[in-house]
């Protein structure tokens, strides 16, 4: 049964984003993301919403849709293989959708650039680092309730704001920056 839910999975998140025609053994990994997680977030969902974030992105900048919404889908399916095998997830997926058809190397590369572990050379690679950052920053998407969300911004703001000379501060991108307005007098 277990194996009968993972290829309806990966079936169903190919269609949810868009992206026919994937070999059977590339669905099977993208359905055994149903039961995977990074940091409290479902990873079958994550590659889903960054392929349609993806898509999005690539239609506003004129970049290619196709290539952008698949290397979404795709870029962390090394996930779903990387307790077995040695290697990074990103390497482990660029080598297993290869051995399985995807060859454009767009969207290897936005694969294997998504986290810095090789330079991007397409506007779509940049497309997929973005869509997959959005996907896993937003509020929620990593089971953080709200008020924890919104305590833990409020305690970085006043941090900051507790330092002499500090005016006011804010807390963004999901409290990984903090912008810091000063009192230039003081400081």
């Amino acid at each position: 049964e277990v194996e009968r839910v993972i290829k309806e999975e990966g079936e169903r998140a190919a269609i949810e984003a868009g992206v026919p025609g994937l070999h059977p053994e590339i669905l099977k990994l993208l359905g055994r993301l149903r039961f995977r997680t990074s940091y409290g977030q479902n990873q079958h969902h994550h590659a889903i919403e960054s392929s349609r974030l993806a898509a999005i992105l690539a239609a506003e900048l004129g970049a290619d849709v196709k290539v952008a919404k698949t290397a979404g889908l795709l870029h962390d399916i090394g996930k779903a293989i990387d307790h077995e095998f040695e290697g990074t997830h990103t390497k482990l997926g660029v080598e297993f959708i290869k051995r399985f058809g995807v060859n454009n190397p767009k969207i290897l590369n936005a694969i294997a650039a998504h986290h810095h572990e090789e330079e991007p050379q397409c506007i779509e690679a940049v497309i997929v680092e973005v869509a997959d950052a959005i996907s896993g920053a937003r509020p929620g998407a990593r089971r953080e309730n709200v008020e924890t969300f919104l305590k833990r911004v409020r305690d970085l703001e006043d941090i900051a704001t507790s330092q002499p000379g500090v005016a006011e501060a804010y807390a963004i991108q999901a409290g990984r920056e903090v912008r810091v307005v000063v009192r230039p007098d003081d400081i």
